[in-house]
């Protein structure tokens, strides 16, 4: 499949602050990509690379085969979806997404079919002459979003958009995004700091870590096939173990990863002593000391649940087990 963007050792330094450092990423065109990690590990950096926010320090961008550098935002073919959403309170729904027709010399007949094309295409028909006051969050988001794709781009850009929303709303969304972009057809860029929302959505993830990409795969390699301690640990909160203990129980020098749902309770198996038990809802979580490393379980609902300060035994399938390679 052709590319929508390349990176090729692309860095962007702040003096002495290497915000993204030597990044390679290739993202196919059609591609819901997902750009995964904490503040500041370089994600959004990218994202505003690839916009034309930013220039890189070093390397090359290519967008839809084409060089990227020192090309200007309208010149790319790809558009932006903010957090904050950026709306003009003093305009009509129908003004804020024709806008940028508007700014392009567009006729009025012919932005504003448009523009209710694409208010169509998230749900908003009919609220074109509505002000962003009177809209849900939800609704502003799509708005947004109506905005950004009635430029018709190849690519467009999601710079953490539903951080604002509640989680309900924030779940809502993420499906209707997905439906949206497969039924559109086109590059979707996801910057988020929330693994949930990566993995739900995502074909791929790219996930960051000062300055850098340290794993890129499918969501289902992501989360249970790890390939270093960070992405185990920021991707579902794994259990890591160093390889001093997977010496002694698998015999490998290698760091291990185990999901907290693969621990169970058995008869014979680990020592585990119970340091806290917290509520879930669908689960509990039970926080335990095995082999001298912290790690936690996660019991279904209607499992026994041990007491605080008891020692009990617990195991795991051995293929549960993950060997990192890095």
């Amino acid at each position: 499949m052709p590319s929508a963007i390349r990176f090729s050792g692309v860095s962007r330094h702040y003096g002495n602050v290497k915000a993204v450092d030597g990044v390679d990423m290739d993202i196919a065109e059609g591609e819901f990509f997902a750009m995964l990690g904490p503040s500041g590990s370089g994600k959004t950096t990218s994202l505003r690379l690839i916009a034309g926010f930013e220039q890189p320090t070093a390397g090359d961008i290519h967008i839809f085969g084409h060089v990227a550098q020192g090309l200007p935002p309208y010149k790319r073919n790809v558009n932006t979806v903010f957090q904050d959403y950026a709306l003009f309170p003093h305009l009509n729904v129908r003004d804020n997404v024709a806008y940028g027709l508007m700014v392009a010399g567009q006729a009025k007949a012919e932005r504003y079919r448009s523009a209710e094309r694409a208010l169509d295409m998230v749900a908003l028909g009919g609220y074109g002459d509505r002000k962003p006051s009177a809209l849900s969050g939800g609704q502003r988001q799509r708005v947004a979003l109506a905005r950004a794709l009635v430029n018709e781009p190849k690519a467009l850009l999601l710079d953490e958009p539903l951080g604002a929303l509640d989680l309900k709303l924030r779940e809502q969304m993420q499906e209707e995004l997905k439906s949206l972009q497969r039924s559109l057809g086109i590059t979707f860029i996801f910057v988020t700091h929330d693994q949930g929302e990566a993995l739900s959505m995502a074909d791929r993830v790219a996930v960051f870590n000062e300055g850098r990409i340290v794993q890129t795969g499918t969501p289902e390699d992501i989360y249970y096939r790890p390939e270093v301690p960070f992405v185990a640990d920021f991707v579902g909160s794994s259990n890591v173990l160093p390889p001093e203990i997977m010496r002694d129980i698998r015999g490998v020098d290698a760091y291990g990863a185990l999901r907290p749902e693969a621990v169970r309770r058995c008869d014979a198996g680990h020592d585990a002593w119970v340091r806290n038990v917290s509520f879930l809802g669908a689960s509990t979580r039970v926080s335990m000391q095995v082999h001298g490393v912290a790690m936690t379980m996660l019991l279904p609902r209607g499992a026994e649940i041990p007491a605080v300060g008891s020692t009990i035994q617990v195991c795991w399938q051995q293929d549960d087990l993950h060997v990192m390679s890095r």
